[in-house]
């Protein structure tokens, strides 16, 4: 088995982002405002108004909309699942794909393994949902009066549809309505607003919905207004209704890896041979494992779909396609398991991090202007908190990874390397959900920060969402953008993966040469008034970071820098082992690459590593060395180089306390 550094699990300044985490609340009950008044100033006030006027309790309303947007307006583009609003009113017939941006330049094979032949894919555009089961803004039209227009972009009127919805579902399960009826007796008309097919998947967004409710909510939304849901910490709902809603429930066989309280089904990826099965490598779509026992898993993959939930699994269950652990659908939280944990999926474009991690795909597109809702952050979170445990995997940026993180395997495959799931996934939330948010116990001199703008408020000025050069929808980002000196109007820094010929990194979507990301950690590299500069591909690279609006948080840690006496450092993309550590196993070569480190630079290290290579090219094991691990003496030093991890061999390098020769 691998040996580990000191540093290689929880060491210092693995520091986390995310916002504080929101404890329960409650203030004196907010009085609904009646049909008669006039219109609702405040956005509140809005749903008190709904609530009232079309009879149900204003907990529930403000509970439901909470878990599907945190009733936040985004503008009023669609979530991924056509959904509109504070209340996501779905409208399936929104739904046209994605836009233009490609996920990748080249092709991109996702086993990622030079060692053998490749499974080239291409992402490409899928037809949307049926329609019949995303029309909820039609039926909300029909029930207010309303023009389907408004219900989409106006929040206020949004609401109303929302109240509607709620109360036609109640009255058609034949329960008590009214405003002042039991919170408690909502629970089957909460489980069908979902729009669930399966039982547990109605189930765990009620569940969640109560949840909210119980403990209470007060948060500032996307457009500026404060909403309050006050704590009733006594509520128990009547989970009786669920029988009245005739939905199926999916079996649970062994092979399901999912906490009890999250809806999962078990659709599983093929083994199977392609052709006649005589070429090396004739089969998919993944390959078969003993980890962690033979390896262990060191990360977990969070990848978005480029597609809708059908069409996802649907590949995920194609032999001659690729593979990944889960797909998660965005409507209501649902789970398919398609691989059990011990086999390798082919999903993250680079075979050593295939061989060690748990791909996670997301319904949704890292370029389109939908938005991920909150009943699929909760289940995604709950999902990554089981599997960390389950793994001793750490909830920090060095192993809950996006796809866009990880690294090319050689030059050649750094271009084309994904971008997923995109500078619109919520970094932030997502660890908080996960009870993973930063303890900041930094300051501006103990040598590293880690990215944590506020969401909603940063909104980086991409460009190339639907058309190329076009501006993208103003929305909240997890991205922070990077000058080359401290100044708005400085050129980019450039990524020379991207930009060859050493040209400034650019706005567009899939650009991600001058942008750090929500809870990664970078090294300290310099300060100016309100600028803080990092390292990062070498340069010294620029962030507006003002007192009173920070974009990241100070933290502690370990840094990778290179030995004395050595004037530049190779990076891999890989923890190969030494060519020595091959018997069998025809040997794999380390290769460098197009980056450097130089002298007097420093970056965020990560885990220390023993170098590994997972050998698997036939179907039935029968090539010499097959489903072995190759492991050798060299070790590697995960670091944080720039947008993407890569490795450092650790004979180059010197991990010393982030703070020692920091910047004063």
């Amino acid at each position: 088995m691998r040996r580990r550094s000191p540093l290689s699990r929880h060491h210092l300044g693995a520091g986390l982002a995310g916002l504080a985490l929101l404890v329960p609340f409650s203030v004196a009950p907010t009085v609904a405002t009646s049909v008669t008044s006039p219109a609702p100033e405040s956005r509140h006030d809005q749903y008190a108004a709904a609530a009232e006027e079309y009879g149900v309790p204003l907990p529930v309303l403000l509970g439901v909309s909470y878990l599907q947007s945190r009733w936040d307006t985004h503008a009023g583009e669609p979530s991924t699942s056509g959904g509109f609003g504070p209340m996501h009113l779905t409208d399936a017939d929104e739904i046209d794909g994605p836009g233009t941006e490609p996920q990748h330049d080249l092709e991109y094979d996702r086993r990622g393994d030079d060692g053998r032949d490749s499974a080239v894919t291409t992402r490409h555009g899928a037809p949307p949902p049926d329609p019949a089961a995303l029309n909820t803004l039609d039926k909300a039209a029909g029930l207010t009066g309303l023009d389907e227009s408004e219900l989409r972009t106006d929040a206020g009127t949004n609401i109303r549809g929302g109240a509607a919805l709620l109360a036609a579902h109640q009255e058609d399960l034949g329960a008590p309505t009214g405003s002042e009826t039991d919170p408690a007796d909502w629970y089957g008309a909460v489980a069908r607003y979902s729009g669930a097919d399966t039982l547990d998947a109605a189930a765990f967004f009620a569940d969640e919905v109560y949840d909210t409710i119980r403990t209470g909510m007060e948060r500032r939304v996307d457009d500026g207004e404060r909403v309050v849901l006050d704590a009733h910490p006594g509520i128990s709902p009547d989970r009786s209704w669920l029988d009245e809603l005739d939905l199926r429930q999916p079996d649970r066989p062994d092979e399901i890896e999912c906490p009890l309280d999250i809806s999962c089904e078990w659709l599983p990826a093929p083994y199977e041979l392609r052709g006649d099965g005589t070429d090396v490598g004739s089969y998919g779509n993944h390959d078969l494992g003993n980890r962690p026992e033979q390896q262990e898993i060191e990360y977990i993959v969070i990848h978005d779909a480029e597609g809708y939930f059908d069409t996802t699994v649907d590949l995920a269950q194609d032999k001659d396609w690729v593979s990944w652990n889960y797909t998660l659908r965005s409507s209501d939280g649902h789970i398919a398991q398609h691989l059990e944990s011990e086999n390798v999926g082919w999903h993250a474009g680079n075979w050593f991090v295939n061989a060690k991690s748990i791909g996670l795909e997301h319904e949704g597109f890292a370029a389109d202007g939908s938005w991920y809702t909150e009943a699929m952050y909760r289940t995604s979170a709950k999902l990554v908190r089981h599997l960390a445990e389950k793994f001793d995997i750490p909830l920090d940026r060095h192993h809950i990874i996006g796809h866009d993180n990880i690294p090319g395997i050689t030059p050649a495959y750094v271009p084309g390397m994904h971008w997923d799931p995109g500078p619109y996934w919520d970094w932030s939330h997502y660890f908080d959900l996960m009870g993973a948010s930063p303890r900041t116990t930094g300051t501006p001199q103990t040598g590293l920060v880690t990215i944590d703008p506020d969401f909603a408020t940063n909104q980086p000025a991409f460009t190339g969402c639907d058309e190329r050069g076009e501006p993208c929808p103003a929305r909240g980002s997890s991205s922070v953008i990077l000058h080359s000196e401290p100044s708005h109007d400085a050129p980019l820094v450039t990524d020379i993966g991207l930009h060859p010929d050493g040209s400034p990194a650019t706005m567009h979507i899939s650009d991600h040469g001058a942008r750090a990301s929500a809870g990664q950690t970078f090294a300290i590299a310099d300060h100016d008034g309100d600028w803080t500069a990092i390292w990062y591909l070498g340069q010294k690279a620029w962030f507006h970071n003002p007192p009173e609006d920070r974009a990241a948080v100070w933290s502690r840690g370990f840094v990778a820098t290179p030995k004395p006496g050595l004037d530049e450092i190779p990076v891999y993309g890989r923890a190969y082992p030494e060519p020595e550590a091959f018997d069998e196993v025809p040997v794999q070569d380390i290769v460098p690459l197009q980056y450097t480190i130089s002298a007097g630079e420093r970056y965020a290290a990560g885990p220390t590593l023993q170098s590994e290579y997972y050998r698997s090219t036939t179907y039935d094991g029968s090539s010499p060395g097959d489903w072995t691990v190759v492991r050798g003496e060299m070790e590697y030093v995960q670091i944080q180089l720039g947008h993407r991890m890569m490795y450092v061999d650790r004979d180059d390098v010197d991990l010393m306390p982030a703070a020692r020769g920091a910047p004063r």
